[in-house]
């Protein structure tokens, strides 16, 4: 695959996290449906949050703080799999020599 590919799906995740802010406010699946059951009140944090609820803390503008936390979301796991792509090519391309 070409880098420009990969830049490409990195700008567009980059511009669609833009639009998180006017995301439906409404809970997703698994909260609705533990509403709807009766458990929610049992849910614990996860201990190992880094950017939990999908807003970035410390920053005052909750609209603001969705989109750096989905910016930064997005570079972490673009990062991650364009490394691990990268090694795995890497690899594969000494075993051929």
């Amino acid at each position: 695959m070409k880098v420009t590919w990969w830049i490409a799906g990195y700008f567009i995740a980059i511009a669609i996290t833009l639009v998180a802010p006017f995301a439906s406010s409404s809970p997703d699946g698994l909260e609705r449906v533990a509403e709807d059951q009766g458990f929610m009140d049992t849910a614990k944090e996860a201990p190992y949050a880094v950017i939990a609820d999908y807003v970035f803390p410390g920053v005052e503008n909750e609209a603001l703080a969705t989109v750096l936390a989905g910016v930064i979301g997005v570079t972490v796991i673009y990062l991650l799999v364009a490394g691990g792509t990268y090694m795995a090519y890497r690899s594969t391309a000494n075993r051929r020599v």
